[in-house]
């Protein structure tokens, strides 16, 4: 089973991140071939800073290698270092209907949210498909935000299928039901965009006076409390806690008790830097020894050109390119 999936360098990698892609995909890479990819084409359509593109793209790779990524058991590289994946993004331009892309969900989102409309934000799912497709990918996982994405991909792949013949591996979307969508500060998805986030690797000061700044209602802490689920840092707290822990801070939630809001905000943050703390080991170290870094991802990209090149001929050659 070839398992693959990416992430953008759009910004500082947090919590929302981790739980929702990372964690995930890396527990994967025990599960079958991973191929996981820095998506720097893709950051294109939403940044535009090379400078900051350039850092941006060295900490994903940083942070991935850190929180548990390993270069034996899996396939770790930048997207633009397989430029073979936009030549296969032209071909399935070419079958790709215009109402497929003007369906989609994530093109309206952007678009609602300011960003400036371009062919690259439009034709967005088509470089993703191609992602995909291009590695004879089985399953991918995703949140359940992006699983439109792997099912436009699975219309074009089966398009060109139909047009020139069977080209291409149909892909499986692995959504995982039980990883929540993880909340920021302010209670909204945490994003990037929306300025809400707690970094997985970030100033100790400031991170903790973001976690003690999170919006609590007035109650006094002898109040029961019997939406204690809606509580933010207590869910945080269920991410990065054991769940004994977390439990015995719902229950005195719940049932009131001489614990207040800023206790449980101090013990999140305890929890949450405490469970970061040989992650931020490993980062440091890696962060000292950047030629390592560049080497792995230098060779996951000749892994990964070796397959692409293989899938591209395929479909060269079935539509007449060869």
């Amino acid at each position: 089973m070839r398992i693959l999936s990416g992430i953008q360098p759009s910004g500082t990698l947090h919590l929302g991140n981790y739980f929702g892609m990372m964690r995930p995909a890396i527990e994967l890479q025990e599960k079958g071939e991973a191929l996981y990819f820095i998506a720097d084409y893709h950051s294109m359509t939403s940044l535009f800073d090379a400078a900051e593109r350039r850092k941006n793209t060295l900490d994903v790779a940083l942070d991935f290698l850190a929180c548990g990524l390993d270069p034996k058991k899996s396939i770790f590289f930048k997207q633009s270092d397989v430029p073979e994946v936009t030549e296969l993004s032209w071909l399935l331009s070419t079958v790709t209907p215009m109402g497929l892309l003007e369906r989609a969900h994530s093109y309206k989102d952007k678009v609602a949210k300011g960003i400036s409309p371009s062919h690259g934000l439009f034709a967005y799912p088509v470089l993703m498909a191609a992602d995909i497709l291009i590695y004879d990918s089985n399953l991918v996982p995703v949140g359940r935000d992006q699983k439109q994405h792997v099912e436009m991909t699975r219309d074009i792949a089966a398009k060109f299928n139909e047009q020139y013949g069977q080209t291409f591996v149909i892909p499986e979307p692995q959504i995982r039901d039980e990883v929540a969508v993880v909340p920021g500060v302010d209670g909204q998805k945490m994003s990037k965009s929306y300025g809400n986030t707690i970094e997985i690797f970030g100033d100790e000061k400031s991170l903790k006076k973001k976690i003690m700044g999170i919006k609590t209602d007035s109650r006094p802490p002898a109040e029961p409390k019997p939406d204690a689920e809606k509580n933010i840092a207590l869910q945080l707290l269920k991410l990065v806690a054991p769940s004994s822990f977390a439990n015995e801070w719902e229950d005195r939630l719940r049932n009131g008790s001489e614990y207040g809001y800023g206790s449980l905000k101090t013990a999140l943050f305890e929890s949450y830097w405490n469970s970061f703390e040989e992650q931020r080991k490993k980062r440091a170290e890696l962060a000292a020894n950047l030629e390592y870094v560049n080497k792995v991802l230098s060779d996951g990209a000749t892994k990964a050109r070796s397959l692409a090149q293989t899938v591209l001929k395929r479909a060269r050659k079935n539509c007449g390119l060869e």
